[in-house]
């Protein structure tokens, strides 16, 4: 079943103006552009892609922090714009949503018992304190917390306890769909790999849909289903997690996966990595055509001039470039990240 669909989404802020009067328009900052994706119920889509990229945007749009512009985001059928006040909040208590900077994300002025039970205080009115209490003893041992803990405060644990913390509070509500941007990038490898385990066992357990934004396509790899790669607000290419990483067809998702190193001395002195020249653009002012052009190694002069349509390449797979090819950065190596 598909519970979320994203049909030509965009996202524009108003940028600074051009010039010093008062009456000059604001600049317009394209933020995330022509976005689709579908969400299958229970399936993890993994979102790629440099910084800058619009990542967090979609993120926020979706969870409906920020207002798209343009475009459909339909949630079980029914579009997000179309609901009332009542059925938004009710929305809300669905879709969570899990931060980058554990400790950042945490009031330091409450308590761990009260930080994880504050969303039920907001949605779960007719519980009392110690019932939402006792629900939030019970998630703090689901996330490998103990209960005894829950009157300390964020200051007194570790990042990755931190964390824990968070996703404690995402999950108290029971929702169907969690949003997770970043969530491992501030902590420690070996502590990455422990909170990328919970969140698959708590998916199993808990029967959840999740949309997992990271910078490492081999950490996006173990946990996805399906991998979206984005640059400069647009979709380069999506496929299957395992599928983008054997057969990669877009130029810059082989440079995304040449960057991730091989744990093998040898093979990863041996193998030549395509090399990204020059920086993201600014998304104030994109490239004409395809925005990927002023980096890719294999531009040629005619891609300035359109933007190059999403090609179903192979069944499920779909790519923004007419002169993709695959060319797994891996092939020499024989290896995987």
């Amino acid at each position: 079943m598909t519970l979320l669909q994203v049909r030509d989404l965009d996202v524009t802020f108003d940028g600074p103006r051009r010039g010093a009067w008062p009456w000059t328009p604001p600049r317009k900052l394209q933020a995330v552009r022509e976005m689709s994706f579908d969400l299958e119920a229970g399936q993890t889509l993994g979102v790629v892609g440099e910084s800058g990229s619009g990542k967090s945007t979609l993120a926020r749009a979706v969870i409906g922090t920020v207002p798209a512009s343009g475009g459909r985001i339909l949630w079980n059928g029914t579009d997000l714009r179309t609901l009332s006040p009542k059925e938004r909040r009710r929305h809300r208590a669905e879709v969570q949503m899990i931060f980058q900077d554990p400790l950042a994300a945490l009031n330091p002025r409450m308590t761990v018992g009260e930080i994880i039970a504050e969303p039920l205080t907001t949605h779960r009115p007719e519980l009392s304190s110690k019932q939402a209490r006792a629900r939030a003893g019970e998630m703090m041992e689901r996330v490998g917390l103990l209960p005894n803990l829950l009157n300390r405060y964020p200051h007194e644990f570790s990042g990755g306890q931190c964390q824990r913390i968070g996703i404690a509070r995402a999950l108290i509500l029971n929702p169907r769909l969690v949003i997770c941007d970043e969530p491992v990038s501030a902590l420690d490898v070996s502590v990455q790999a422990q909170v990328v385990n919970l969140l698959k066992r708590l998916q199993r357990e808990m029967q959840l849909s999740m949309i997992f934004i990271a910078h490492d396509l081999s950490v996006v790899k173990h946990i996805s289903d399906r991998t979206l790669v984005m640059y400069l607000g647009r979709q380069m290419e999506q496929a299957g997690a395992r599928e983008l990483v054997r057969a990669p067809r877009h130029p810059y998702t082989q440079a995304l996966i040449a960057s991730v190193p091989i744990p093998d001395p040898k093979r990863e002195k041996a193998r030549q990595r395509p090399v990204l020249e020059g920086e993201l653009p600014s998304p104030l002012a994109p490239p004409s055509g395809c925005v990927f052009r002023t980096r890719c190694p294999k531009a040629r002069p005619d891609c300035a001039e359109g933007v190059p349509p999403l090609i179903e390449a192979a069944p499920g797979h779909v790519v923004a470039c007419p002169y993709q090819e695959v060319v797994s950065p891996l092939a020499e190596t024989g290896a995987e990240p």
